[in-house]
């Protein structure tokens, strides 16, 4: 056979690509720090963008706690519990019946009360009818007076005559020519008239202290109706007044809440004697909760009266914002107006950065929606943009 044909491609032997060379340690740290300088450098620019355009504009803290003006339910009559009408945790309604205390001696009170009302108007009532009855009386001492007149006059001329007639006696019997029974009749006449004078005059004294007697009863009785009709008169007031007491004491034989809340605190039962003033039970008016949010004193030098604020609470989580306003900031920190105030005047004085308490009002609509209670922490951001 022929030998074999060439072939028709030359032989060509594949070669592999060169191997890349492994970067040295120093390169890959030098890349590592190269990237962890630029997540600083870009981490440090948003930091920076964000405070600059935001958070220069808000100051925040966790110090922050609900808190509302609740409504301690006392007795204002001592008493017998005859019902407690809620329970612990049970909502109420404004004017919604708490507690009833036994109002019997109230009742009884009251109607003692009414009747010496009733007694009252039926005196004044006699005041005015006795009026004109005084009148008449001091027109008829008056004319007891004229008529004393008359008789001292009538017997000022019975003693005139017998007088006369005495002395014309006296000095014919001197001469004989009366009898001593004709003087005698004389003398007794005269003595007669005289009595009879002093009588007349003394009526007229009695006449007049029985009508200066009848006017002071009349002025009285003038005194104690003038001015005012039965209704206005002082001794119906007086007595208005007492039946006005008595009804206030039965009204507060019944305890009711002044507002819409929760019951808390309760600690009454039926039975219970219970004194005036002591506490029965709590109305928490969670509608109307606030948060008093403790801000260090170097936060609150843009913080003003009305910026709002946007609160979060653990109790119903980050998802759930409340929005606010500032409607107020304490008067002072709670330090100063502790029981026992920090007493910093002591050589060994250390200086504490102190917290104001801020109040700040809550939306109610998101009150309703989500309901906190009393003593639940909050996070507080207040916006000072608007200074």
């Amino acid at each position: 056979m022929p030998d074999s044909a060439p072939a028709a491609f030359p032989d060509q032997s594949v070669q592999a690509p060169p191997a890349t060379p492994e970067p040295s340690p120093a390169s890959r740290r030098a890349r590592l720090f190269g990237i962890l300088g630029t997540v600083i450098l870009v981490a440090a620019m948003a930091i920076t963008g964000y405070w600059l355009l935001v958070g220069q504009y808000r100051v925040s803290t966790d110090n922050a706690y609900v808190d509302a003006d609740t409504a301690d339910i006392t007795p204002q009559v001592a008493g017998q519990v005859a019902q407690v009408a809620v329970v612990e945790t049970q909502p109420v309604k404004a004017g919604q019946v708490l507690v009833r205390i036994d109002d019997t001696d109230a009742r009884i009170a009251l109607a003692q009360a009414q009747a010496e009302l009733g007694q009252a108007v039926r005196r004044v009532r006699g005041y005015f009818a006795n009026a004109e009855a005084l009148s008449g009386q001091v027109a008829a001492r008056a004319a007891d007076i004229a008529r004393a007149d008359a008789q001292i006059e009538s017997a000022q001329a019975d003693f005139d005559r017998a007088q006369t007639e005495l002395q014309r006696r006296e000095r014919l019997a001197a001469s004989g020519a009366v009898s001593g029974d004709e003087l005698t009749q004389a003398q007794d006449n005269f003595r007669t008239a005289q009595a009879a004078l002093v009588q007349a005059k003394a009526s007229k004294i009695q006449a007049e202290a029985n009508r200066t007697n009848a006017v002071g009863v009349e002025g009285i009785n003038t005194a104690l109706i003038a001015g005012a009709a039965v209704e206005q008169n002082p001794e119906v007031a007086a007595a208005e007044a007492k039946v006005a007491q008595a009804q206030l004491n039965l009204d507060r034989t019944v305890l009711r809440a002044p507002f819409d809340g929760l019951i808390a605190k309760k600690d009454v039962a039926v039975g219970q004697q219970v004194a005036v003033g002591a506490t029965l039970m709590t109305v928490v008016p969670i509608g109307r909760a606030y948060v008093d949010a403790n801000f260090k004193e170097v936060q609150l030098r843009r913080v003003r009266i009305g910026q709002p604020v946007t609160l979060t609470s653990d109790y119903w989580g980050g998802g759930v914002k409340f929005h606010g306003r500032v409607v107020g900031l304490a008067g002072g920190t709670g330090a100063a107006f502790s029981v026992i105030p920090a007493q910093n005047a002591t050589g060994n004085w250390i200086k504490v950065v102190q917290r104001l308490p801020v109040r700040i009002a809550l939306d109610p609509d998101e009150l309703r929606a989500h309901p906190l209670r009393v003593g639940l922490s909050m996070n507080a951001t207040i916006d000072v943009t608007n200074r």
